[in-house]
């Protein structure tokens, strides 16, 4: 069930969130909002793969 929820919510951050890999934003100079989306869709994306 657990799984399930995540995998949906991966699903939503794939339509709604941005992706900064692709917008070419280096970690290193990453504003605090890029970082806590950075951090929202690993926390979001390991929890859906486990």
């Amino acid at each position: 069930m657990k799984k399930n929820c995540f995998k949906i919510i991966a699903a939503l951050n794939r339509l709604l969130l941005p992706s900064l890999a692709k917008r070419g934003v280096d970690m290193a100079k990453a504003k605090k909002w890029q970082m806590a989306i950075i951090g929202w869709r690993y926390y979001i994306t390991k929890n859906s793969l486990d």
